[in-house]
């Protein structure tokens, strides 16, 4: 592949981003939730034990030309891309999910944080379930509410800094990160383990998830569930056309 292949206009293109390109923090807040909103995080190669690379040509045309989406590896490595195209200065980081407790988890999550405007946001377009639809500042404490879903960030004595995410009153952790320095070699070996384990999550599930204005579309196992504020449906998908026409008309995939 030709470093011709990633192209800008083609990345605003498939968000349906129309927006200005200045680099500023409200450019930043539009890219990201144009992204959440337009490419579905989804584990489909994974699940059926194709290769996932991270190379930035291969990211551009596997979510870009092919409409397809990804895991996190893919996502914000794709979205780190293009904000570095652009222009922003970001910073590559690897995360601790929170699973029972962060002592159960390696950092198999990756996270970025951009400093723009004088100040260092943190964007995330590849978790998935409660995960960001904006940037939030890296500032301790700081409720920070974006399409009915409330995150912040607080200091954690032994894993750095910690994202929550609120459910009813109650804020719940989501995973940690430190402002260690990675390198890409740190990432190829936490996407080998996450994509080939056999006890990895994403090795078992077939999952596809999106993000809404007023909710999420998620489809797990076979079952689509849709919520949209308080209301919430639920629906068995059995069979192999019918998981592609699901996937098709929901997350806009074309297997």
């Amino acid at each position: 592949m030709t470093e011709q292949l990633f192209n800008l206009d083609a990345y605003f293109e498939r968000i349906q981003y129309t927006g200005k390109r200045t680099v500023s923090a409200e450019t930043l807040k539009q890219l990201h939730t144009a992204h959440v909103m337009r490419i579905p995080f989804e584990n489909l190669d994974i699940f059926h034990k194709k290769n996932i690379s991270l190379e930035r040509e291969d990211l551009f045309n596997k979510i870009v030309l092919n409409h397809r989406g990804g895991y996190c590896f893919e996502m914000n490595g794709l979205f780190s891309a293009v904000l570095e195209e652009m222009g922003y200065q970001v910073t590559n980081h690897l995360a601790r999910v929170y699973r029972n407790g962060f002592e159960n988890s390696g950092k198999t999550h990756m996270v970025l944080l951009v400093e723009v405007d004088q100040k260092t946001w943190v964007c995330d377009v590849g978790f998935g379930g409660n995960g960001l639809t904006a940037p939030i500042l890296l500032e301790e404490g700081l409720e920070q509410e974006h399409f009915l879903r409330t995150h912040r960030i607080m200091r954690d004595d032994d894993y750095g800094y910690r994202l929550e995410f609120k459910i009813a009153d109650q804020f719940q952790p989501i995973y940690a990160f430190t402002l260690e320095k990675c390198c890409p070699a740190d990432y190829l070996i936490a996407n080998h383990y996450t994509a080939t384990y056999p006890g990895s999550f994403f090795t078992q599930l077939m999952m596809c998830a999106i993000v809404t204005e007023v909710g999420k579309i998620t489809f797990l196992d076979g079952q689509l569930k849709i919520t949209a504020g308080d209301n919430q449906t639920e629906e068995m998908i059995v069979g192999d056309m019918a998981i592609k026409k699901t996937l098709k008309a929901y997350f806009g995939l074309q297997l």
